[in-house]
Formats: structure tokens, sequence, C-alpha cells
């Protein structure tokens, strides 16, 4: 199947955009190999000792051989968060593999796991954004002892990913391998945990209703299991090459999962300087990789949080990608599998329908993929359309089914759940904007209505209790930015605001923060541009004024004439409050280098990111 034209138009554009920066940073990443493969031949006796004086004497003789592998093992285990939990075992049973493989493996470093899911309405998301980057300088300093030869990186969710593969590309001449742990068991449905959250909003059930049907929802090690950025992240590791084929949901504590983890490490020996097919992690991670991932992310309904990650991870490789691509690539590829929020499954039943394997021959097929790409598998992305399982204790693949096993879950490109990716860019003279509609009904895809405006979420919800939000409105929250308070998500409002919107009520919310990967029915103008701090025009937003939200045709605009718009000042807000208090007098710097959010609300400097 040849490639379609706007795929391939889009991919020639980013390619063109970004000849310079690319080449830099390969020229960079060559240069690391061309100084030796085996990282740590350069260092000197007392430096090696150094980096194996606690290793046991076995271990200490074959780290002194060059011929053998030492593999980086980088993880965000803790026990706290059940994404990361099940990592615990994972670096014994790497050790042992990589031994059997003729190699060593040695635990690097630890990384910083938060969960947003825990910080949701508190102080704490205000790091959330920035722990990407404190996750890919903490990968950066794992990997600064230079004793390895290929890593492989162990983590989960929200921003871990992306800060570990960040981190990853900081060393793009090391080869790359990400490990998942899989996503928890299903637990109570998304659609009854839904209907909970909105009876606890408008004050029909308590605080024990709630915790009991949050706790049936999230009761077990993995991560969550509803399709937010996490599983997202998962998806765009299988559909860039950088996990093993099927790799991504699978459950924890089951002995397939065990299998890959242990096959992870026999496969990162083989892709290292001593293996035999040397892999590099910058030559994985291309422009045709990046255009993959995002086709990924529209053909799933993925999360928007990755219309930010997807921005940071491409200019840590060098490559330059906006949100137009995103809109482009949207209008053409099909939305294919339908899990909540878009849908009434979670990724347990999506894996059991056919999972990332259909899918990526369903694209493959249908030319909206690069099949000519370099994955940890070898040449060809056609290596990621088979499933792992178990032939009698042992790993094996087989291919994809051929039909869905649900086509309420997951369907093929021919017959889809929808012709477009709903993902859309909003402009106008409040910005530019990202919208999520995949899971908005085509009803309430236009709203027009008075602007109410807040400069805190709590404000909202404050009003949504005091009955003073009954009524057609948009909700303008701002001052949301990176550069304001770090960019929370605000997905607290989504229960009150569906709650509106089922009364009747036309709602919408315009912000400059984050909604989160669990972007739901209210539609939601988010990320707005140049955030209200930095003199964005959203800061000119007053109550009353009306405002109109079109995700069809791409409008977002406040309905005011052109010349008292342009004279009216900016309100100024004082964040003082933000910027002290769970550690937030730390990440002043981050907050003062933060870019904005269509270039990835990055806090590094680096001339090639900015």
């Amino acid at each position: 199947m040849s490639l379609h034209p706007v795929l391939d138009a889009v991919t020639q554009r980013i390619i063109q955009r970004s000849l310079s920066t690319r080449a830099t940073y390969l020229a960079q990443a060559r240069a690391a190999v061309r100084q030796g493969k085996v990282e740590r031949s350069h260092l000197s006796c007392t430096n090696l000792a150094h980096a194996f004086a606690a290793m046991p004497d076995g271990i200490k003789i074959h780290l002194q051989e060059a011929s053998r592998p030492n593999l980086a093992i980088v993880s965000s285990y803790n026990d706290m968060l059940s994404a990361h939990q099940p990592l615990q075992d994972f670096p014994a049973w790497i050790k042992e593999a990589a031994l059997q493989a003729g190699a060593t493996a040695q635990f690097a470093g630890g990384v910083p796991a938060m969960c947003d899911g825990v910080t949701q309405g508190f102080e704490g998301m205000e790091l959330s954004l920035f722990s990407r980057d404190v996750i890919a300088m903490s990968t950066a300093i794992a990997l600064s002892h230079q004793m390895f030869d290929a890593a492989l990186y162990l983590g989960v969710c929200d921003k871990i990913v992306p800060g570990l593969l960040i981190g990853a590309l900081s060393f793009g001449h090391l080869p790359a391998l990400f490990v998942p742990a899989g996503p928890m068991t299903s637990g109570l449905a998304n659609d009854d945990k839904a209907k909970i959250r909105q009876l606890y909003a408008e004050g029909k059930v308590g605080r024990d209703a709630l915790l009991a049907s949050e706790s049936a929802s999230y009761h077990g090690p993995g991560t969550c299991t509803f399709y937010g950025t996490a599983n997202s992240n998962q998806m765009l590791m299988e559909i860039m090459g950088l996990h093993l084929p099927g790799a991504a949901f699978v459950n924890p504590n089951t002995a397939l999962r065990e299998q890959l983890t242990r096959h992870a490490a026999r496969v990162a020996a083989e892709i290292s300087a001593q293996g035999p097919r040397f892999t590099p992690v910058c030559d994985v991670v291309d422009e045709k990789s990046i255009v993959n991932g995002i086709v990924g992310l529209l053909a799933t309904g993925g999360s928007t949080n990755h219309t930010l990650h997807l921005v940071a991870i491409a200019r840590a490789a060098g490559i330059h990608i906006n949100w137009d691509d995103f809109d482009q690539l949207s209008a053409v590829v099909p939305l294919i599998v339908r899990a909540y929020p878009n849908g009434k499954a979670d990724v347990n039943h999506f894996h059991a329908a056919g999972g990332m394997g259909y899918v990526i021959r369903e694209l493959l097929d249908a030319g909206l993929l690069h099949d000519d790409v370099t994955t940890v598998m070898g040449h060809g992305l056609r290596a990621h359309t088979r499933e792992a399982w178990l032939d009698d204790g042992r790993l094996a693949w087989r291919d994809a089914p051929a039909v869905s096993g649900d086509d309420s879950v997951l369907r093929p490109v021919a017959q889809p759940f929808s012709a477009d990716g709903g993902l859309k860019v909003l402009t106008g003279n409040i910005g530019r904007a990202v919208i999520k509609v995949s899971a908005v009904k085509a009803e309430h895809r236009v709203v027009e209505a008075p602007a109410v405006v807040f400069h805190d979420q709590n404000e909202l919800l404050a009003a949504f209790k005091r009955g003073e939000l009954e009524k057609d409105f948009v909700a303008v929250i701002r001052f949301q930015g990176p550069r304001a308070n770090g960019m929370p998500e605000l997905h607290k409002l989504t229960p009150p605001l569906a709650v509106l919107q089922e009364r009747g009520f036309k709602v919408a919310l315009v912000t400059d923060g984050r909604m989160s990967g669990a972007s739901g029915k209210v539609p939601a103008a988010i990320h707005v541009s140049p955030e209200a701090l930095l003199g964005g025009d959203i800061a000119k937003v007053r109550d009353g004024d009306m405002v109109r939200l079109d995700a069809d045709h791409g409008v977002l605009s406040i309905l005011v004439d052109a010349g008292e718009w342009a004279a009216r000042d900016a309100v100024v807000v004082n964040l003082e409050s933000h910027q002290h208090g769970v550690g937030r007098d730390l990440f002043a710097g981050f907050r003062q280098l933060a870019t904005a959010a269509e270039d990835g609300a990055m806090s590094f400097a680096h001339p090639l990111w900015r």
C-alpha cells in the first residue's frame, strides 16, 4: 500500500523544517559513537573500580571484559503508586537474563514518579508537568557514568515515559528499550465510576460512596485501565518501535509479563554496541517514527497531553513538529479504537479485542504509517503487527488477530468509529488551542455563550456548589500555563461541567492549562497559547463576553469589536500563592524558562530545542 499523500506531505514538511537541528543532533550522536563503542573502555582503572566496587566478584570479572555489553537499568519504581509497584521485581529478572545472554546489567539510577490521580486538584499538581523535565535530567545523571552500552527504561505513567525518552535521546548513541509494567486488571466499569462522580458532584451521594467506587476502579497493581496519558504512553512506545511487540498492555504479575521483561534484556544485549545489530536510539526516533506516534495517538483517541510531550520528545531528537501537523493528520487518520473516555471499554478490553498489533497492521495496510523505520526488532514496523504469547511456557509471537474480537472497541480502518482522529486546532483572537472531540457528541461541538472567568479551578467548583452556573456559559480559566503555575491538569472540573451539560445547558471550557488524558464529553479548548502570563489575549476576556467555540470549523474567538478588543487591557493576577509550598519554591527556574505549550512546555534552554 502506498503512503497516504497527507502523511507523506506532513512528513516531508517536518523533515525540511528540521534539516538543520536534526543534522546537528545526529552529528553529536554519531560523534559519541565514534569515540568508542564500549563506553567503559574510556574509564581509568580508578574510575572503573568505583563503578563495580559493590558488584559480586563474577560480575566484576565480566565488567572488565570489553566484549560483554553492560546494560543500564533506569527505573521509576516506587511502591506507593500502583503503576510502578510491579517494577520492583524487574531489575533482578533483567540481570539474570542479561547474564544468560552474555551481558551484565546494573541498576543505573531511579527517577521520580508522581501520580496525577493523587495530586489532581491539589497544589502538588503544579509540579506535575515539570516532573517530566526532572525525570529527563535524572535519566541523564543515571547514564552520566559512561558505563553502559545500552539501556532499559522502566516506566509507565504520564510524565515518566516522555521524561525517560527525552533523557534517553540526550544519550542518542546508546540503544534504548522501554519496558512497561502493564495495566491493572479490570475493576468497576468506567461508566459506573463516572456516574458516581457526577452524583457526588451534585451532592446526591457522600464521600463514602465515592471512595468505595474509586477503590473498586483503582484496585490493584498496574496502570489505571482507562485510556489516558499513561496508556497512551505505552501505545506510543510500541508504535514508535521502542517496545517489544505486544508488550504494552500485558497485565503485571503474569508469566507473560515476566517473560517479556526477561526477553527485553536479551534484545538490549543484541542491539548494544557489542551485539550483532547495533541500534542506537538516535536511529529509532526519527521524523518518520515521530509521525507514526502522532498517527497512533489520533487513531486510538489518545491523550491530549501528547500535544505537549510528543513535541518535546521530537525536539530532543532535533525534530520540530507543531500543532498544525497534528491537525492535518487528524483530518485523514480514522478513529479505530473506542476506549474510555472515548467509549465504555478499558485497555484490557482493547488488548483482548486485538490490541496494538491489530492497530499497527490496519494503519500500515491503509498507508497511514511509515513501515520503513528502525525499531528495536530491526528494520520495518511490520514486526510489530504481532502479539506475544506463551507457547508451552516459552515466549513466542504470532500474528495479531485478522478480525477484531469486539467491534464496539476496535474496528478496521475501512469501518472506523469516525473518519477523523478527533483532535483539532482552534484559532481566533484568543490564540491557538487544541481540542479533543472524539468523545464529544456532535451537538456539543459548537458552543456560543457568555464567558464566566476564573483564575482557579476551585473558584468554579465553589460557584457550581452555590448554584450560580445553572445557565449557558463558557468557563474561561486562565493563568494556568507553564509560566504561571506549572500548567496543572484541570480534570477535577469534568464532573460538574458534565452535570451542567446533562441538564441541558450549553457549556464549554477554555483554558491555558491542561485537561488531562481523560478529556471527555464536555468541549474543552485547552493549552491556549500564548498563555495569559506571557501576554496571551486570554487575559483580556471579561465576564459576559460572548465566546464562540466551534470545533467543527476550528474557531475559538471572543465576539467583540476588533477595535475594542485591540484596545482592551489584559488582566494582571498575583500568582505568589502558587510559588511557595509543596516544593513549588524549587521550581521557580522551570517556570521562568518554560516554553509555550505548542513548543512542548519545556524548561530546557538548549538551542536545538528552542
